[in-house]
Order: C-alpha cells, then structure tokens, then sequence
C-alpha cells in the first residue's frame, strides 16, 4: 500500500494522531482511546501501519499467554512532503480532505463526549476567515505559521500538558 492510501483514511488518521507525542501504545489501549471505532476495526488498521513501517515494535510482554506489543509512531513515514503532494490528483486531494475532516469530526465529538470537556476553558475554536493575499503573502504566511508551529512540535507529554488538535486548512475561495 503506498504511502498516500496508507494516510489517507480517517481511521488510521485518529490512530496515528492518538500514537503522537512520543506515545508508546499497545493495541489495547488504542481501543480504549478510540471506543467508536470497532476493536476489529483498530486492529486491522494497527497491524496496516505496522506492516508499512509507520508504527514500529517498540517492546514485547506477554499477558495471559498471548504476547502483547508495544508500538511507537515512526514520524518519519507520516509525512507527506510537498513532492509527494504535487504528485497527488484532485482525486487523492478530495480523498484527502474527506478523510481529515471525518478523522477533526469523529475527534471533536469524541472531545465533546468526555464528563469534563469544558470548550471555553480548553480554548476550543473553529472560526473561518477570508485572506486577500497575493502568492507571495501566503508564502510568507505558511513559513510563518510553519515557524511557529515548529517550535512546538517537540514538545513531549509532561506534567500540565495536554494533547491538542489542531488544523489548518487554507486553499483558493472563489473568486469574485
């Protein structure tokens, strides 16, 4: 399965998400964050991402007779780097989008669903806003937001710290 088919589908979009942070997780436990998702369902899908090399065997035990793994994200085979993406069709591109949005969606509802979620004290936001850049000010914005974005993409889980999703979208509107 090549990279973009592995990617893009909702269901390995929540598992790779829920494995990020430096995360070791076995496939129990990836149920248990995902219990709207079918066990056979993540099981099948774990063992997609393992078989590809975008989950990796970080440690063996054995429970009750059966031996259990514990799997860790490999972050270098969950990109889909700008040669990758220019390769991709208006297909692959709506294929895409779908499954981001069904992965952001079956997110927020299972956010929305927990005993303690509280979206004005957790700064939850989800607002739309128009741009009028020219190509070489939405450069400019993308290296800025990359910038920003980059110095928090190292951070770890820790005390205080919680996990939390964010998207960005951007593409042309309609022209008037």
């Amino acid at each position: 399965m090549n990279t973009l088919d592995l990617l893009l589908h909702p269901v390995r979009l929540r598992i790779v998400n829920a494995m990020s942070g430096g995360r070791t997780r076995t496939t129990t436990e990836l149920c248990a964050r995902l219990p709207d998702i079918p066990k056979t369902t993540v099981y099948r899908h774990v063992g997609l991402l393992a078989e590809s090399g975008v989950l990796e065997v970080a440690g063996e035990q054995r429970v009750r007779g059966a031996v259990e793994r514990h799997y860790r994200l490999r972050l270098d085979r969950t990109r889909i780097d700008a040669g990758m993406a220019a390769t991709m069709t208006a297909d692959d591109h709506r294929r895409g989008f779908a499954a981001s949005m069904a992965a952001l969606l079956a997110e927020f509802n299972a956010y929305l669903d927990r005993d303690d979620a509280d979206p004005a004290a957790d700064l939850v936001g989800y607002r739309q806003a128009v741009l009028w850049l020219d190509e070489k000010e939405a450069a400019e914005m993308v290296e800025e937001l990359t910038a920003v974005l980059a110095a928090r993409f190292a951070s770890r889980p820790g005390p205080g710290r919680h996990p939390r999703l964010m998207s960005l979208i951007m593409f042309p509107a309609e022209e008037e």
